[in-house]
């Protein structure tokens, strides 16, 4: 194995017969093969106390035996590496370069998608600010821009307007320069959901379906998702699955893959195809008990899903939710808003016969344990106020005091739920800030939209995460926690070893 990451590594170190802590660039990753193709006889000379001392001899003249190279388990960067391996005469097991190339080079994947006749956002490339112009003028605003070929939604962001394009572009040419940048209408008030699949080039199986809690816009990286989707209904799961195994065997997959999509109007959008594991994998080996990277270890070795036994889309008992874990509340003043890149540093699961119980868990895994009474400060902007009212109301009937801006108060009180007014920061003490620093503030709500209520809504998402006060950005999230609570009032938790759930019979 070879990975520039101690850390990922550091508690499973004896998994790989040799770790390589090099960087991942093509001259690093070749000096290695050619050691490793070299490689005549490892020889053990002795053993103490369980432990092996083992001397490894190597001839490099002898290139009789190429070490073939598993790329699609190390995320983006082994992917770009792929086709420059090849060149060098490295065998590459698994999906090939070429087709890696169809689902990472966006005009080769837009022509697919078209010629399968499978429904994709407007998008467009540019290699400068004015094709930039052209292509975002042609799509409509809002759109999202980002630089191909990164990893973590790096530089990416959501554009409203032409003054806006600019310093995402020259971004985004920054990050990926000689590449194009990528231009996708952002479609707004969708839900996305991640899938990963394995393919053995004849056949491919769902692995497992995820829906995200957060809405379109958030990266999948930082979004809790959760195993079964809730909101999608079979007519539309079915769809799902048609497209990844359409996708799959027309790329010509071989191991893992990761489809990510769209839903807005009842219409299933591809949203973008990662021909490797991804970052869900392990989550969904975990709920499901398939060990998804073995399997694809497998198929890249030359077997078949038939033979390895992996035939069916795994059935699923109970609630599965995945958690990030933020790291703002190391960084005080950092920035404190999800969006289109990537900003989590880990994540939890916790799992449930419901999904309240098992977002509530998740929670706790996560450093945030959820309030059973208390204060809740609700400040959400005009778009999202009446979607708002049931989490109010509903949480006013779980016995919570409900604190509101003036403009959230004001809509709250017309449809009959008792709110207290607070100030924003911009109109003075004591606001809102005082109140959370206080201690006086048990759960946050804000969704904040434009410059001066982004500026307002930072003091108050950034007082939340320093004071360890449970935040919520988005309503999908709020209704999440509100369900997280009715569990917790009214359920006590049990907790069990993933070992002894998938052992027990269904």
């Amino acid at each position: 194995m070879i990975n520039c990451n101690p850390e990922t590594v550091s508690t499973d170190y004896d998994t790989a017969d040799r770790l390589y802590f090099e960087p991942l660039t093509l001259e690093h990753v070749l000096n290695v093969w050619e050691m490793e193709s070299g490689r005549e006889v490892s020889e053990v000379s002795s053993v103490s106390n369980g432990v092996s001392d083992t001397k490894d001899t190597f001839d490099t003249s002898d290139t009789s035996r190429p070490v073939p190279v598993l790329v699609q388990f190390g995320g983006q960067t082994p992917l770009n590496l792929a086709k420059s391996l090849k060149a060098a005469g490295v065998p590459i097991w698994g999906t090939s370069p070429e087709a890696i190339a169809l689902a990472e080079d966006r005009k080769q994947f837009a022509a697919i998608l078209d010629e399968l006749e499978i429904p994709q956002p407007e998008n467009g490339t540019a290699m400068s600010l004015d094709e930039a112009r052209v292509a975002a003028e042609r799509i409509g605003y809002p759109v999202l821009v980002r630089p191909s070929y990164v990893l973590g939604g790096r530089a990416m962001g959501i554009v409203y307007d032409e003054a806006e394009l600019s310093d995402y572009v020259s971004e985004a040419t920054r990050v990926s320069p000689n590449a194009p940048v990528l231009i996708d209408r952002y479609l707004e008030d969708a839900f996305e959901l991640d899938v990963d699949a394995v393919c053995d080039g004849q056949q491919l199986v769902i692995g497992g379906i995820m829906e995200q809690i957060e809405e379109a816009g958030v990266h999948s990286g930082d979004s809790a998702c959760m195993m079964p989707p809730l909101k999608v209904s079979e007519y539309h799961l079915n769809i799902i699955r048609d497209y990844v195994e359409r996708i799959g065997l027309r790329i010509g997959v071989k191991g893992l893959m990761n489809v990510q999509f769209a839903i807005k109007d009842e219409v299933v959008y591809v949203l973008e195809v990662n021909p490797r594991a991804s970052r869900t994998t392990p989550y969904v080996s975990k709920a499901t008990s398939a060990p998804l990277a073995k399997i694809a270890a497998q198929i890249a070795g030359g077997m078949t899903l038939k033979e390895i036994g992996f035939t069916e889309e795994p059935k699923l008992d109970g609630f599965f939710v995945k958690e990030v874990v933020l790291p703002f509340n190391k960084f005080p003043g950092a920035f404190v808003r999800l969006g289109p890149e990537m900003r989590s540093t880990g994540e939890v699961m916790g799992h449930a016969s419901t999904f309240g119980l098992a977002y509530a868990k998740a929670q706790m895994g996560a450093g945030e344990r959820l309030p059973l009474n208390g204060r809740v400060l609700i400040t959400v902007n005009d778009y999202d106020k009446a979607a708002a009212t049931k989490i109010a109301r509903d949480l006013h009937q779980m016995g919570f005091e409900i604190l509101a801006t003036q403009g959230t108060a004001e809509w709250l009180s017309k449809v009959h739920v008792p709110a207290s007014v607070v100030n924003k920061v911009s109109d003075g003490s004591p606001h809102v800030v005082d109140l959370i620093v206080k201690g006086e503030v048990d759960l946050v709500i804000s969704t904040p939209l434009g410059k001066r209520a982004y500026d307002d809504g930072q003091l108050i998402r950034a007082a939340a995460t320093m004071n360890r006060v449970p935040l919520m950005t988005t309503l999908s999230a709020a209704q999440a926690a509100v369900q997280g609570i009715r569990a917790l009032k009214s359920k006590e938790i049990k907790v069990r070893s993933l070992q002894n759930h998938h052992s027990k019979d269904i």
